[in-house]
């Protein structure tokens, strides 16, 4: 078992960890180990169970070897191993050069966040789109839930769609979105926001909303991660980012929202309307 020294010494090199480890690993700890230092790349881009499908062990077992081998679990792993195969600027944004001029840095964000909305649309798939819009305009109650830094997507997508009359809660307080995810039913729908879709809480909250009955929706930058086994429709954001706290895929999820809002006011013409009419003469007074 690694000690509590070797999972906190964020200096040393990740596979240099791993090795150290090596031999007190369990025979299936092993053989993951020796999976992610023959393809520590590939880790970066895979969840923890597409991991254990390409070592033949189960999720727990790769979650033991992370910990065994010095890492607070999954994504600590393959943060550490980004963080060492990265350029120092790499953590800052994968495309730019140290000798960058402040321009070339804003063309190359902008590029970035560009390619991300291209690379997401080219996914969106018209037949989920579809089954969340019809599932989000025949819910009786909607909750969206989020953690981290997911936090101001989740409640954009609460200003725009209660806007619309519908009736909304939104929830980043890990206690509070599962309270509320006990209490839904059929009727109901509940939307996670996770780019990672690893994070424990959002995960815990959807498996609940199912088991009640409601209706689930995901929107994540990982297809294979564990969020989307409770999601009755997943969509998918992309970006090319190594670093942890990405960028580019924040966009893609906000107007993957935007798009939703959009088709759903469409749908509800009068109504959008009608309300947007009425925030306005509520906030006349306020504008001087």
């Amino acid at each position: 078992m690694a000690t509590s020294s070797s999972r906190t010494n964020a200096s040393s090199n990740a596979l240099a960890r791993i090795r150290s480890q090596l031999p007190a690993l369990a025979a299936a700890e092993a053989r993951v180990a020796n999976w992610v230092l023959q393809r520590p790349e590939e880790v970066i881009h895979l969840s923890m169970a597409q991991v254990a499908q390409e070592c033949g062990v189960s999720d727990t077992t790769v979650l033991r070897f992370c910990r065994n081998a010095g890492f607070q679990g999954y994504l600590d792993l393959k943060l550490s191993i980004a963080r060492d195969m990265a350029s120092p600027t790499q953590i800052i944004h994968d495309n730019i050069e140290e000798d960058d001029d402040p321009l070339t840095v804003a063309r190359k964000v902008f590029m970035s966040n560009i390619q991300a909305l291209y690379d997401t649309l080219e996914v969106l798939d018209p037949e989920s789109l579809t089954q969340a819009v019809d599932l989000l305009n025949r819910a009786k109650r909607i909750l969206i839930i989020g953690a981290g830094t997911s936090g101001p997507i989740v409640h954009d997508m609460y200003n725009m769609f209660s806007r619309l009359g519908l009736n909304c809660r939104a929830r980043t307080d890990s206690y509070l979105q599962l309270m509320d995810a006990a209490l839904v039913g059929p009727g109901d729908v509940v939307v996670g926001i996770s780019q990672s879709g690893s994070s424990v809480d959002p995960v815990l909250t959807l498996q609940e909303a199912k088991k009640n009955g409601a209706a689930t929706i995901v929107i994540t930058g990982n297809a294979q991660s564990p969020i989307t086994k409770h999601a009755d429709v997943t969509l998918l954001s992309v970006a090319r980012e190594t670093r942890a706290e990405a960028i580019a895929s924040r966009i893609a999820q906000h107007t993957i929202i935007d798009a939703l809002y959009v088709i759903i006011s469409l749908q509800n013409l009068e109504t959008a309307v009608q309300n947007e009419k009425r925030i306005w003469d509520a906030w006349l007074p306020k504008t001087y």
